[in-house]
């Protein structure tokens, strides 16, 4: 259409410069297509290509060369998409095609999972101070590079020895009668509550975990349930939206060379501006701490913390064999509030959906309560850790809903456990979610049967089979303080009330696919006065 406009002496100028252009490309020998380089460029460009589709490809026979099956890696991403559908479903779909030892690679990481319990107990607990010590680290942690969860060898050692004696049966029950002030608050709350009101339940779980942990770690009552805007807790609700497909995640699980340059830049996956919050807020309390005159008479978390520091300073400057640097106490005490708030307060969330939508179990349970503490009188630490009913029903909500979807280490060495070859630089992986529904361990697993952790049954349960708080050395140090946190909670609550379930309740539940185990929609429930309801802030 355009050489019909050209009046026609054009049309022959325009035709015979085509032709020209053409016959020139002919005789350079390449048609036109190919930029007209040396031969030296070429081969420069050649050697390139190569070499990005060996890195793209070459890590992805692993598995095979050791005969684990998996699924099929693509270059450059491994696997690693398969976890945007949700970590707990892409775990369950690898089980139910490759059995219980499979390979996946995360980017060009490979990670060998394993399902079998006797494989669980080599790495987690005989091998764990020889050959599987660490847990897998990104990087970009940050300032929390230095917290209990993410340092290796002898640091860890070194932190775990000093924060251990938070945890002992003493120290916790010094820390329940602040936990009683807590959930008498909380019970107050509730019972403003008009009768049939639709309650979001982690909008209640939420602010009594972090009240509990902020004040039994640093004597700091922030009574965020009746103040909802806290700075606290609106900056932790931001730093749990933490999903494992973050673009600098991603982007140093693809090309792990870049994790240097990335934190030398400040490169950070958790938000700076409430990491600073809290590093700030933190340092505020020490520094109060220290000048304090009567804080010997605190049994706080920080200050055992404290007094680690203060008597490792006063025996030399370098590096300390014992006790904690300074950023050390802040990066625990950070640690201590963001496991804390979320593991427990999740948990209790799941264990109130669970009785709503079984009743029968929920009417057992307060049962037991009323028998335990009749009179609606408050429970006590003894008598609380003595009631085997709900033990069983916590016990069986997390084994439906561990809130950490893995267990993870990397090898340090090569090694051949049962059979298995493990080559140094393996991350091994055990999927909870999928482990605690394993048909082989738990008969009927989807269904919610707290009688499978009775007395009569416990022995029949595989301890390996079974691990929220993880196993060996290396598991969740505050596992004695969430347990008691949330068997508070759970009796003073069905002491007034009973969970119910309501219109607005998603049953079944959908779980989301972001970083810890939770639900994709915010559980939203009845509670139900019961009758002849006690005053429950009478101690």
């Amino acid at each position: 259409m355009f050489f019909s406009v050209v009046p026609p002496p054009y049309k022959i100028l325009i035709s015979a410069k085509l032709s020209t252009t053409v016959d020139r490309s002919v005789q350079g020998g390449n048609m036109g297509y190919f930029p007209d380089f040396s031969i030296e460029t070429w081969t420069l460009i050649v050697i390139s290509i190569t070499l990005i589709a060996v890195y793209g490809y070459a890590p992805y026979g692993f598995f095979k060369k050791l005969g684990i099956p998996g699924p099929k890696p693509l270059p450059f991403i491994g696997t690693f998409l398969g976890l945007s559908k949700g970590i707990h479903n892409f775990d369950t779909d690898c089980f139910q095609k490759y059995g219980k030892i499979w390979g996946t690679y995360d980017g060009r990481q490979p990670v060998l999972a394993i399902m079998d319990t006797a494989l669980i107990k080599l790495v987690l607990v005989k091998e764990c101070y020889t050959v599987f010590t660490n847990r897998r680290d990104i990087g970009l942690n940050g300032p929390l590079s230095d917290a209990l969860s993410i340092v290796e060898d002898e640091q860890w050692k070194r932190i775990r020895s000093v924060l251990s004696p938070s945890f002992t049966s003493g120290r916790l029950k010094e820390m329940y009668t602040i936990m009683l002030q807590h959930s008498s608050s909380l019970i107050k709350f509730l019972q403003k509550k008009e009768v049939d009101e639709v309650i979001e339940i982690k909008e209640v779980f939420g602010p009594y975990s972090m009240d509990v942990v902020t004040s039994t770690a640093f004597s700091v009552d922030i009574d965020s349930i009746n103040n909802p805007s806290d700075p606290f807790v609106l900056n932790i609700k931001r730093m749990i939206k933490f999903n494992f497909l973050n673009p600098w995640v991603v982007l140093v699980v693809l090309f792990p060379f870049l994790r240097g340059i990335l934190e030398k830049m400040d490169v950070s996956v958790f938000p700076t501006e409430v990491v600073d919050f809290f590093y700030n807020s933190l340092r505020s309390i020490k520094s109060e701490r220290n000048k304090d005159e009567h804080k010997q008479n605190r049994v706080d978390f920080m200050q055992l913390m404290v007094d680690s520091q203060i008597s490792e300073n006063k025996t030399e400057n370098t590096s300390p064999q014992k006790g904690l640097m300074d950023h050390e106490i802040l990066s625990q005490s950070m640690l201590f509030i963001f496991a804390g708030y979320e593991t427990s307060s999740t948990t209790l969330c799941f264990t109130a959906y669970n009785l709503a939508t079984h009743p029968e179990i929920q009417k057992t349970l307060q049962d037991k309560i009323d028998e335990a503490f009749p009179e609606k009188c408050r429970p006590t630490y003894e008598a609380l850790m003595e009631m085997e009913y709900l033990d069983m029903v916590v016990n069986e909500s997390m084994r439906l809903y561990p809130i950490g979807s893995r267990l993870e280490r990397i090898s340090k060495a090569s090694v051949e456990v049962n059979g298995v070859t493990i080559p140094k630089g393996t991350v091994v992986m055990v999927p909870l979610y999928t482990l605690h529904r394993d048909p082989d361990s738990w008969p009927e697993p989807e269904a919610f049967k707290p009688e499978r952790f009775s007395k009569e049954n416990k022995d029949n349960i595989d301890p390996y089979a079974f691990l929220p708080f993880g196993v060996g050395p290396r598991n969740c140090i505050g596992m004695r303080f969430a347990i008691l946190m949330m068997k508070l909670a759970l009796v003073e609550i069905l002491q007034h009330f009973s969970f119910a379930t309501c219109k607005e309740t998603e049953i079944p539940m959908e779980l989301g696919s972001d970083g810890f185990l939770s639900p994709k929609n915010p559980i939203k429930l009845k509670l139900k006065p019961r009758e002849s309801v006690a005053d429950s802030t009478s101690t």
